[in-house]
């Protein structure tokens, strides 16, 4: 499979969170919060974007999760910092992947602990199909559908660069294979 250049795409929803912000009152109330790790790579390159200063943070909801219990908790958790005041913010949560809607949720549950936001736009690179939940991102890059067993990773070399990479995890296709034989 051939992915979409990460650079390209980050382009494409700056330029759409750019022209969301170009609206006057809406800037004044808006704010930018990324999740970790790939949502705030994304979001510090928007911050370097624009022309005018904007409240910004970060969010890490691992511990939101309501899957916490299968998945553990991740070995490189980052503290969430909102050190803006939440209430009536107009928020465009920023991440990486789109999947099934689980670390949105998990995020937006953490955002309410710091107040209550006017609105929540959610800006994804990229939108992989396989929501569990009725949530769906309204800024997207690029749709790619990926099957259960395929992932995709983003990265970020030492000089800023973004870069996708696809994973395919053998053990589930076996699975499905050895469930289709049975």
């Amino acid at each position: 499979m051939q992915l979409p250049n990460p650079e390209t795409l980050l382009s494409d929803i700056s330029a759409k969170i750019l022209t969301q912000l170009a609206n006057p009152d809406l800037a004044e109330s808006s704010a930018l919060v990324g999740i970790h790790s790939g949502g705030v790579w994304l979001m510090q390159r928007i911050l370097s974007q624009l022309k005018t200063e904007i409240p910004y943070g970060t969010l890490d909801a691992a511990l939101y999760r309501d899957d916490y219990a299968q998945r553990g908790l991740k070995a490189e958790m980052q503290p969430s910092n909102i050190a803006f005041n939440v209430q009536d913010k107009h928020i465009i949560l920023i991440d990486d992947i789109f999947y099934t809607g689980r670390t949105t949720r998990a995020a937006m549950n953490e955002l309410f602990d710091y107040g209550r936001p006017a609105s929540i736009t959610l800006a994804v690179l990229i939108n992989r199909g396989g929501a569990q939940l009725p949530i769906a991102p309204q800024i997207v890059g690029a749709e790619i559908l990926l099957k259960p067993n395929e992932s995709l990773q983003l990265s970020q070399d030492t000089k800023g660069k973004l870069h996708l990479s696809l994973e395919t995890d053998d053990v589930s296709a076996t699975d499905d294979a050895k469930a289709s034989h049975v």
